[in-house]
């Protein structure tokens, strides 16, 4: 099992090893190879400057083999880079309210699939598909949300995407 920061650590290191020979005199007295060295230095820096995009963008935190519907009134909503969320206060069989965290896209993925600021609003009720959390907590990564706040010119009724692009895993036929 690898240590998290230790591979950063490593890579760090090559990467200041690979700075502070360069420039320097081969053993044969060239300097042919300063070059090559920042090509080098070049190439690495644009691989590990990407890594981190690569890790974000998982969807292990979620069960995306099943989809979950709930309803309930939206509490706030946070249309933020790189992902946004709803924040919906559901009730239970006894009334009781639980605020789930729903995650979606960032706000241009939103714009894209033709979703306006507006269209979602603190105080509106809505339906939502979505993938629950492997672990158990009160929160989504948000496939579909339907608004059911009665207000024709913002979307009531009709279910839109909110993951972007058809959502994480394929949808159930309705």
């Amino acid at each position: 099992m690898e240590i998290p920061g230790r591979a950063a650590a490593a890579r760090e290191m090559t990467v200041l090893r690979a700075i502070s020979t360069m420039g320097q005199q081969s053993s044969s007295g060239e300097e042919g190879t300063m070059p090559v060295r920042f090509l080098c230095l070049a190439a690495i820096c644009a691989v590990y400057s990407v890594m981190p995009a690569w890790a974000h963008h998982s969807h292990g935190n979620y069960d995306i083999t099943k989809w979950t519907t709930m309803q309930g009134t939206v509490k706030e909503v946070h249309l933020l880079v790189p992902h946004s969320w709803i924040y919906l206060e559901v009730k239970d069989e006894k009334g009781e309210a639980t605020t789930w965290a729903l995650e979606a896209t960032g706000p241009a993925g939103l714009q894209k699939v033709g979703i306006k600021r507006q269209d979602v609003l603190p105080g509106d009720t809505i339906k939502v598909r979505c993938h629950l959390l492997r672990d158990g907590e009160s929160g989504c990564l948000l496939g579909f949300v339907t608004p059911t706040h009665g207000d024709l010119a913002r979307g009531h009724g009709v279910e839109k995407d909110w993951d972007g692009g058809g959502g994480a895993g394929t949808p159930v036929p309705r």
